[in-house]
Parts: structure tokens; sequence; C-alpha cells
């Protein structure tokens, strides 16, 4: 069975919180699209994954900072690796036009 879809194609009316949409269900690697708009991680709260996370940013503008004071400025067509247990956080994702991001999570770095 084939699957498909748009990655660009967008709900008419975007919801306030980020949309996390799994693309493939049941693959030992989980692939991602995910719509931003506006969203950032609260002060203080840092993520931290269990997979390592390979993501892309197809559109829009995002800013990433880490727990040991890097930060990452993302435009469209930038990618980033983020290894497993990295302590980071999404500082800011812009509205217009809404961040549309393409995440890859599995074991990719040995």
């Amino acid at each position: 069975m084939s699957v498909s879809g748009n990655l660009f194609s967008l709900p008419e009316t975007l919801p306030e919180e980020e949309v996390f949409e799994d693309l493939l269900p049941g693959s030992p690697v989980r692939i991602e699209r995910i719509i931003s708009t506006g969203q950032a991680t609260p002060d203080g709260i840092w993520l931290k994954q269990e997979m390592d996370e390979w993501v892309v940013l197809l559109q829009g503008q995002a800013v990433l900072e880490y727990e040991d004071g890097r930060r990452s400025d993302l435009d469209r067509g930038d990618w980033i690796l983020i290894p497993a247990s990295t302590r980071h956080r999404v500082v800011l994702t812009s509205s217009f036009p809404p961040c549309v991001w393409l995440a890859i999570h599995g074991k990719l770095l040995e």
C-alpha cells in the first residue's frame, strides 16, 4: 500500500498549539511533520529526547538554544542533528509564515 501527502498542505485555520503529525506510524524510525505558529518552549524548561533527532526547517524561521548557551538560528532549508539526551529548547518560531518542520527520530548516530 502506498502512502502520500504534501508537507506544505496546511489546515485552513491553524490551531493555537503546535501540530505534530506522525507520517509513518509503526515505522522503527519516527518521521513527523511539525507545524509551529509562534510557539516556544516555556522559560526554564529543557527538552531532552531518548532518540537522536534530525530536523529540517522547510518553511519559516526558528531559534534553538542549548543548555550550554549555544544557539542555532534556522531559516528555510536549514537542518540540524540533535543527539539523544541533548538538553535544548525552542526559543522562537515564526507565525507568518508558519514553521513547517520535518523531523526524523531514531538511532542516527553511532
